[in-house]
């Protein structure tokens, strides 16, 4: 499902779901201890005003479970100044605390977005405990404008339906303002009249949904519907049409598999499940638009509903890593084994720990997860990809190679690239050429591919003319690819033409001016046209920016060196006629 979810916010051109940095946490309970990792020490003034600053400094650092604990009882301190109250609500809503931000929420006559987001909150808070009728009126009152009253014209029909009010229920919420939550709100309209028994009704919303749709949600949701009345036939026709429209589309290929063999169709769910569906599409539509903090309460609110909503664990982990390597790890963790998301969660939980320079557990995570899935080729490349990082050539390759070797492998270009990385690092050139070579057969146009091909030959001096000429190809094709820039910055250094070098390597720093590598290289161009100076600085700032041992190494050397480049390696070839 989650795949489809980012689809929607690719159809409507918002972009990729955002996964910028965040100071936001996991959940803790307001009405605990903060058990956050590290979190700060309790306050010597136990103030309303020591309590208030103890809370900020906590969610300054990342730990709102920590500045909902603070804060709540900064606002519980008789004769604290008001504001404390709306910090405090805000922290726990964060934090995850549901219950506890439904206890501090804006008084119901209040106004604006603080009370529209006040009583959305105790609107979900009645819906989890059952309390379907009183949902309804505060959610139906939740005002106009904003995400939080969006939320909750989401919401109110799964409310009104909990408390059998069918007419409400299956009233068209019209947010024509917001063209993803109109269809996310047609698309759950839709499933409510399945379920009130309105099928025929439902089999028209969903045909007239489905002609606005190109993320394939509703053919899952159609699909379901189709199978749910033994419409097997209906069903399959409706995936096969998906599939010839989107081939890479693995939920309608998985689909048409079950329904070809009649297996038992999927389940409505109960009206809770349904509504935290509804916030997770909308969180991830948030999240594409860069609102990541309003995206954050929707899923903290659809967990509130369904703590097995994996797709909301999943979505949750992306918007809290990696500012927040607690809480994205404990939403990661929280997806269950049997979830079609569990490989993705865990390959992200492994790489939360290789971004934190702990290799060994972030391999340990993805061993697991191999042998908990071994038919999953995602688990297996994640996998290869981490052994490369920690530089396991030899066993990345053996993996890769098994990958390659089993049915569907061996059209995988990226599978074959992946490899001859492994390969060149091992210093294999020939399979490292044999796998370029296959990769390059797949995909003839790939940047990356190119700029790997035409590099390796340069580097080692062989095919001078094809290789330039294939890292201008790689540069047209992506110009804004710093390390392909400085692929072509270091083409020339290798043929000799310090003056070009110097040009494209410039320009490559300005594009990605914190690699190791480029700085390297620039720094190298500089001592050849004699900018001496300026050379050593770039190899410092090399030394700067966390380089890895081997290159640490040859830096050092020539800092020490009056020789510059030649001190850690040998003089490039001498000048040769190579232009493309």
């Amino acid at each position: 499902m989650l795949r489809r979810l980012f689809a929607l916010c690719l159809a409507a051109s918002l972009g990729a779901c955002a996964t910028e940095r965040m100071t936001v946490t996991h959940a803790a309970a307001a009405g605990a201890a903060p058990d956050a990792a590290q979190p700060p020490a309790p306050p010597a003034d136990t103030s309303s005003y020591g309590l208030f600053l103890a809370g900020e400094a906590a969610r300054d650092e990342g730990h709102l479970g920590a500045a909902a604990f603070y804060l709540t009882r900064a606002a519980a301190v008789e004769g604290g100044p008001p504001y404390l109250r709306a910090d405090a609500f805000n922290a726990a809503l964060q934090a995850g605390d549901i219950a506890g931000a439904a206890a501090l929420a804006p008084d119901a006559a209040d106004s604006g977005a603080d009370a529209s987001l006040g009583r959305l909150v105790r609107g979900v808070e009645a819906m989890a405990e059952g309390r379907d009728r009183d949902a309804y009126v505060l959610l139906a009152s939740a005002g106009p404008g904003g995400p939080p009253a969006t939320a909750a014209q989401l919401l109110a029909p799964f409310a009104a339906a909990g408390a059998g009010d069918a007419a409400h229920a299956l009233a068209r919420p019209v947010i024509d303002a917001d063209l993803i939550s109109q269809f996310i709100a047609d698309l759950d309209r839709a499933e409510l009249q399945e379920r009130l028994g309105k099928r025929d009704a439902a089999e028209a919303s969903y045909k007239v949904i489905a002609g606005l749709d190109e993320s394939g949600l509703v053919v899952n949701a159609y699909a379901g519907f189709l199978e749910r009345r033994g419409r097997w036939a209906d069903a399959i026709a409706l995936y096969r049409a998906r599939i010839d429209h989107a081939p890479s589309d693995a939920g309608a290929a998985a689909g048409l598999a079950l329904a070809l063999r009649h297996a038992k169709p999927p389940p409505l769910g109960d009206l809770r499940q349904g509504a935290a569906g509804a916030l997770t599409i909308s969180a991830a539509a948030l999240s594409s638009q860069k609102q990541e903090l309003a995206a954050l309460d929707d899923l903290r609110l659809a967990l509130r509903l369904d703590p097995a909503q994996d797709d909301a664990w999943l979505l949750l982990g992306e918007l809290l890593a990696p500012a927040d390597l607690d809480g994205a790890r404990a939403a990661y963790a929280s997806v269950s084994a049997g979830s079609d998301n569990y490989v993705a969660a865990r390959d992200k939980l492994a790489w939360t720990y290789q971004s934190a320079g702990d290799h060994d557990t972030a391999l340990k995570v993805a061993r697991e997860t191999l042998a908990a899935a071994p038919a999953s080729r995602d688990a297996a490349a994640n996998l290869a990809d981490l052994l490369r990082g920690d530089d396991q050539y030899t066993e990345s390759a053996v993996v890769l190679t098994r990958l390659i070797d089993a049915p569907g492998g061996q059209g995988d270009w990226r599978l074959y690239y992946a490899r001859a990385s492994s390969y060149e690092e091992i210093g294999d050139a020939a399979r490292t050429e044999a796998d370029l070579q296959a990769a390059l057969k797949l995909n003839p146009d790939q940047p990356e591919l190119l700029n790997f091909q035409g590099y390796f030959w340069i580097d080692r001096g062989e095919h001078l003319k094809e290789g330039l000429a294939m890292i201008h190809r790689a540069v047209d094709a992506d110009p804004q690819s710093g390390e392909i820039v400085d692929s072509l910055g270091w083409a020339y250094y290798r043929l000799g033409d310090y003056a070009s070098a110097v040009a494209k390597l410039e320009q490559a720093i300005t594009l990605d001016p914190g690699i190791p590598e480029v700085n390297d290289h620039l720094g190298d161009a500089y001592w050849r046209v004699g900018r001496k100076t300026e050379a050593q600085f770039q190899w410092r700032r090399v030394l700067s920016l966390a380089p890895d041992a081997k290159l640490k190494a040859r830096v050092e050397a020539k800092l020490a060196s009056p020789l510059g480049p030649d001190a850690s390696q040998a003089p490039p070839p001498p000048p040769q006629s190579c232009t493309p």
